[in-house]
């Protein structure tokens, strides 16, 4: 399956030990989850934050939304236990933290190959998003997207990137501006969807329209959600505006009947329409058809 084919403007984290938070999660708009069994589950409730979504994934009004839990690190202890148990129909994959070089997807990738075949499902169904969060990952940010064949996206951590360089969050986002850069660089590279960090001032919706836009123009597909509340203005960012929608089909239009009559180019208002625009306007329809077959 293309990557492209899976639609991820938004991913949004839900702590899977909480029921109450899945319960509601089910009601959000999101176009995937994230249920997370690593950071924000303490140890005594990993157990029961898996039994949550094996339970969860059975849901007949998840309407659509892709599952990709979020899993210990190979270092944890936890990490067998997660893939072993949640192996199973209805999840799409696993979000990988820590992910620090591409070793360490490549030996997830073997372990799930490993499960698969014992539990007689087809090799390579489940699917794998690392997640970026130090500053040895980005160096090795292209390493990580082509280390498995099951990586489908890859998404960014800024505050522990930024951590790790010991550095400072400004407000400008000059900071992590070029860990942005790399990972869209090499996810476009590598056919690999490029997913931004979560906005951590959840509740300042201005200063997150103000990183969607820088998002969208370095070519991100979608997001980290932390908060509902984002959901609106991500997805707004993140699909294809009726204007976007008008011009790429007229694009299109004009070529196509460029090719019919044996011109080569199209010509709109004196400007060439060369094969980059005709591309860009392909890939908008193609976003704004994902976006009304999932409606």
């Amino acid at each position: 399956m293309n990557n492209y084919n899976y639609l991820m403007r938004s991913l949004m984290f839900v702590p899977a030990h909480n029921q109450k938070l899945l319960d509601s999660s089910v009601r959000r708009d999101a176009d995937v989850l994230l249920l997370d069994i690593e950071d924000s589950v303490p140890l005594c409730d990993k157990q029961q934050a898996r039994d949550n979504i094996k339970a969860f994934v059975k849901r007949d009004d998840l309407n659509g939304k892709l599952i990709f839990p979020r899993v210990n690190d190979r270092e944890s202890g936890e990490l067998l236990k997660d893939l072993y148990q949640l192996t199973i129909e209805g999840v799409t994959g696993f979000m990988y933290p820590k992910a620090t070089k591409g070793e360490d997807i490549y030996f997830l990738g073997k372990l799930l190959e490993t499960i698969e075949y014992e539990k007689h499902i087809q090799i390579g169904t489940f699917k794998i998003i690392p997640l970026i969060e130090t500053a040895g990952a980005i160096v090795n940010i292209k390493e990580i997207c082509t280390a498995c064949h099951r990586v489908c996206a890859v998404t960014f951590g800024c505050e522990d990137y930024v951590t790790d360089l010991r550095g400072k969050h400004d407000p400008d986002g000059n900071s992590i501006f070029f860990a942005r850069n790399e990972i869209v660089n090499a996810a476009r590279a590598t056919g690999v969807i490029p997913i931004d960090t979560v906005h951590i001032k959840v509740h300042d919706l201005e200063d997150l329209e103000k990183n969607l836009k820088v998002a969208k123009n370095l070519g991100f597909e979608g997001m980290l959600i932390l908060n509902p509340k984002e959901l609106p203005l991500c997805h707004q960012y993140f699909s294809p505006s009726e204007e976007e929608v008008a011009w790429a089909t007229e694009m299109v239009e004009l070529a196509d009947e460029a090719v019919r009559e044996g011109k080569g180019v199209a010509v709109k208002e004196g400007k060439f329409i060369g094969p980059p625009m005709v591309k860009m306007a392909k890939n908008i329809m193609a976003k704004h058809n994902q976006i009304e077959a999932r409606k």
